[in-house]
């Protein structure tokens, strides 16, 4: 009698575990939970900044200031009068020498592009929550400089804007929006992994989509 064999070919096929497709879901899921808490932690402040503003825009009338008007004038020597005697009325910033001298007499820094016309130099200076100039007249040296504080309140409103805060700022804006986006796709992605589990997700989600569309479409005109 021959003895039965197995066959080692045989028994080395049998079907494996679906261990790389679980360890590519257990990857992923984690670089989920990696950009979500990173884009939150990221994001945080300018959303809490972001939503406090938007509430103070939305109520802006109804929030009462007073604008402070700080005013400084000064007369321009003549050497440096000299220097600004060109008829050319081509917008460009008024020289260096002129704006370092201005700037100690009267704290504010005229650096950018001036209006120039036949008898003034007009420079100005707005900035957040606020507003400046500097008028420079071209016949007797007179400077006149004026600076209007509206509150922190309307500066906060301005930076929620983007309205006059330079290049450094649009630039934080740019990348807190983006760390934004991230924060809510993987927030999404997060709510239908465990949306199984928690049956009103979906419910949820839609109502909040579906308010703002309601809003627009019947109660704004």
């Amino acid at each position: 009698m021959h003895q039965a064999t197995t066959n080692p070919v045989a028994a080395t096929t049998s079907p494996a575990p679906p261990r790389r497709k679980s360890g590519r879901k257990a990857f992923w899921l984690k670089q989920t939970y990696l950009w979500h808490w990173v884009s939150s932690a990221i994001s945080l402040v300018g959303l809490l900044l972001f939503a406090i503003t938007g509430i103070t825009l939305n109520h802006a009338g109804e929030i009462e200031s007073t604008p402070r008007v700080n005013t400084a004038a000064a007369a321009l020597p003549a050497p440096l009068l000299a220097q600004l005697s060109s008829s050319d009325q081509t917008a460009r910033p008024i020289p260096t020498p002129v704006a370092r001298w201005i700037e100690d007499e009267t704290g504010l820094s005229p650096r950018g592009n001036a209006e120039w016309s036949e008898g003034e130099v007009y420079v100005a200076l707005p900035r957040p929550g606020g507003d400046g100039w500097v008028a420079i007249d071209k016949a007797s040296g007179a400077i006149t400089a004026e600076v209007t504080d509206r509150g922190w309140i309307s500066w906060l409103n301005d930076l929620h804007k983007g309205r006059n805060t330079g290049t450094a700022w649009k630039w934080f804006l740019d990348i807190f929006s983006g760390a934004c986006v991230i924060f809510a796709l993987t927030g999404f992605v997060l709510l239908q992994i465990h949306a199984k589990k928690r049956p009103s997700t979906w419910p949820l989600v839609a109502l909040g989509l579906a308010i703002p569309t309601i809003i627009t479409l019947f109660f704004i005109h």
